[in-house]
C-alpha cells in the first residue's frame, strides 16, 4: 500500500515542472493532514450517529424508524424533493440556456437573482413565504377566504424548499454551456434545424453530465434543507415535519436513541447521493477522456 502511494506521488511529482514539485515529505505531510480533517468531520459524525442509532439495539432501531411520525416524515421528505428538483431542474435549464447561449438585456440582473438563495439566509427566505402567504401576511385574507392553505402546509414547504435550491442546477450548468460556445446551435440552425431540435439533439446531449451532476446537488439540499422548512412548516408533527424537523423535536424531547436512528435516514440518503455522484463524475470524467482519444 505504502509503495503504490509512493509510486503515485511520484507520477503526480513527474508532471510537474521542478520549480513547482514539494518534496515528498511535504506531499506526505498534506495528504495526511487532508485525510485526518475528512476523518474528524465528515467520518467520525457519520460514525457516531449510526452507533448512536444502535446503541439500544436493532430492534429499538427499526421501531424508532419505522414509528408513523417518522414514516410521514420520510414520505414528506420525499414528496418534497420529488417536486422541488424537476421544477428547479427545468428552470436552471431555461435560465441557463439563456444566459450562456444569448444576449439580452438585464442578463447580469438574472445572474444576480439566481445567486440570490445563496446570499440570504434560509430562515429570512422563510420568513419572507410567511410574510407573503401567513394569515396575517400580503396575500393571506384572500387565501383564508378561498380555503387555500399555503404556510402550515405542503405548498409552504415546497415553495421554501424551491427558493434555496434553484440555484445548483443552473450555477453548475451556466459555466459549462458557456465553456461550450455556440458554435454546434448555429451550425445546426444553418442547417435548418428548429430551436427545439437544437436543444433535444445539440444542447442537451452537451451538457447531460453537468446537469446530473446539479440534479443531484440540488437534491441533496432539498431533503436535507432545515431553516426555510421549519419557519414555514408549523412543525405539525405526522403531517408538517419533514426528516430534519423531526429529528431536532425527537431531540428536543431527550429521545436520542431515535433521533439518531431517524437521522441515520438522512444519512443513508446522503450516502446514497454520493455515490450517485461519484459514478456520474466517473462517467464524465470516461467521456472527456474518450473525447480527448478520439480527438487525438
Amino acid at each position: 500500500m505504502a509503495g503504490a502511494i509512493h509510486a503515485h506521488l511520484s507520477d503526480a511529482a513527474s508532471d510537474r515542472p521542478a520549480h513547482a514539485t514539494e518534496s515528498r515529505g511535504v506531499r506526505i505531510a498534506l495528504i495526511t493532514v487532508a485525510l485526518l480533517f475528512l476523518a474528524l468531520i465528515i467520518l467520525l459524525p457519520l460514525i457516531s450517529v449510526i452507533v448512536e442509532a444502535l446503541s439500544q439495539g436493532w430492534r429499538v432501531y427499526v421501531e424508532s424508524i419505522t414509528e408513523k411520525d417518522a414514516l410521514s416524515a420520510l414520505r414528506l421528505t420525499l414528496i418534497t424533493a420529488a417536486i422541488a428538483v424537476p421544477l428547479n431542474t427545468v428552470f436552471g435549464i431555461a435560465a441557463a440556456w439563456a444566459i450562456a447561449k444569448f444576449k439580452f438585456r438585464g442578463k447580469n440582473v438574472l445572474i444576480t437573482l439566481i445567486d440570490l438563495p445563496f446570499a440570504v439566509s434560509p430562515v429570512i427566505s422563510g420568513l419572507i413565504f410567511v410574510l407573503l402567504f401567513g394569515a396575517q401576511g400580503l396575500l393571506g385574507p384572500w387565501l383564508a377566504a378561498h380555503d387555500i392553505k399555503v404556510i402550515f402546509a405542503l405548498p409552504g414547504i415546497v415553495l421554501a424548499t424551491i427558493f434555496v435550491t434553484f440555484p445548483f442546477v443552473a450555477r453548475e450548468l451556466i459555466p459549462l454551456m458557456q465553456t461550450q460556445g455556440v458554435q454546434e446551435e448555429e451550425a445546426a440552425a444553418t442547417l435548418g434545424a428548429k430551436g427545439w431540435q437544437i436543444f433535444w439533439r445539440v444542447t442537451l446531449p452537451n451538457i447531460k453530465w453537468g446537469l446530473l451532476y446539479g440534479i443531484i446537488l440540488c437534491n441533496a439540499r432539498a431533503m436535507g434543507e432545515f431553516g426555510a422548512v421549519s419557519v414555514v412548516s408549523g412543525h405539525i408533527r405526522g403531517q408538517t415535519n419533514t426528516l430534519p424537523l423531526h429529528v431536532e423535536i425527537l431531540y428536543n424531547e431527550y429521545q436520542f436513541t431515535a433521533s439518531f436512528a431517524v437521522a441515520s435516514l438522512l444519512v443513508l440518503l446522503a450516502l446514497v447521493t454520493l455515490v450517485v455522484k461519484a459514478i456520474v463524475e466517473w462517467k464524465s470524467e470516461q467521456r472527456s477522456a474518450g473525447s480527448e482519444g478520439g480527438t487525438g
